[in-house]
């Protein structure tokens, strides 16, 4: 599609991508983390909400760029860590921020999903019978995460939320929900996914406990010793929930600009193809 950005009368039009870190799975039937939100302005946003509208930038101005760390695993049994919001800030623009993913539900006391920008999936840690509730997500950032499943001899955890969809429900015979997919946008000059929830823990040996499209890590399988996935870097995937060892942790987020222009200068060393700034740590830009 094309993009419309570049030097206006009211100022520079910038096209961006917002993705905050990804939420962490939990231990002990774990949910999995949910996506950190996205929020972008080409092609698709997060939480089947509207596309966001461009920036409008001045020129000699410096906008601080925040890229999110994806929360980090847990190894006891609890619920995962949230991941860390991402934002473009400076003066004379509403601060644009995106919502770290929600941890993944864990032991007993931890059991629901924890909210945030896709919500963590819920533990199957309950009492037999119960299930255990996803996390909510954020308004146009991303979506709940599933439900696990405490029946008697199930125990699999929920998926995680994505940008683009719920994560999936665990179901019984020890099945752990899959992660929520993410959303696809070409801002960066090819078609992406981003924002892809984990997938939840199973007890048994069920190898469907993927991860959604977007670096949703793989969930645990128990029964075949098989470790949660972290969710991949620089996407705000969610990592996989876990009975034991270490949880996925969430797969760090991006900020991604299009003015259609060179900028003047940079910090934080972003990659540059064109007028295509990534950051995929922190820093800065001036037009």
């Amino acid at each position: 599609m094309q993009i419309f950005a570049g030097v206006h009368s009211g100022g520079i039009l910038a096209q961006f991508l917002v993705v905050a870190g990804g939420g962490a799975g939990g231990r002990d039937e774990g949910g999995a983390g949910g996506a950190g939100g996205v929020r972008c302005t080409v092609d698709a946003t997060g939480g089947g909400g509207s596309l966001e509208s461009p920036l409008v930038l001045a020129a000699g101005v410096t906008y601080t760029i925040t890229v999110g760390a994806g929360g980090s695993g847990v190894d006891a049994n609890s619920a995962g860590n949230n991941g860390n919001d991402s934002s473009i800030a400076g003066s004379g623009i509403t601060t644009v921020t995106s919502t770290g993913g929600g941890g993944g539900g864990g032991a007993i006391g931890f059991e629901n999903g924890k909210n945030g920008g896709s919500g963590g999936g819920g533990s199957g840690t309950g009492a037999a019978g119960l299930t255990s509730n996803g996390g909510t997500g954020t308004s146009s950032q991303g979506f709940a995460g599933g439900q696990g499943d405490g029946g008697s001899g199930d125990r699999a955890g929920g998926g995680g939320g994505g940008a683009g969809a719920i994560g999936g429900n665990a179901a019984a015979g020890q099945i752990g929900g899959v992660g929520g997919n993410g959303i696809q946008t070409s801002i960066s000059g090819s078609n992406v996914y981003y924002g892809g929830g984990g997938g939840g823990n199973s007890q048994g040996s069920d190898t469907n406990n993927n991860g959604g499209l977007g670096g949703g890590g793989k969930g645990g399988a128990a029964a075949i010793a098989r470790a949660a996935v972290n969710g991949s870097a620089n996407t705000g995937g969610g990592g996989g929930g876990a009975t034991g060892g270490t949880t996925g942790l969430g797969g760090s987020g991006v900020v991604i600009i299009n003015a259609g222009i060179a900028a003047v200068s940079t910090t934080g060393s972003p990659s540059v193809s064109g007028t295509i700034y990534t950051f995929t740590g922190s820093g800065s830009i001036t037009y």
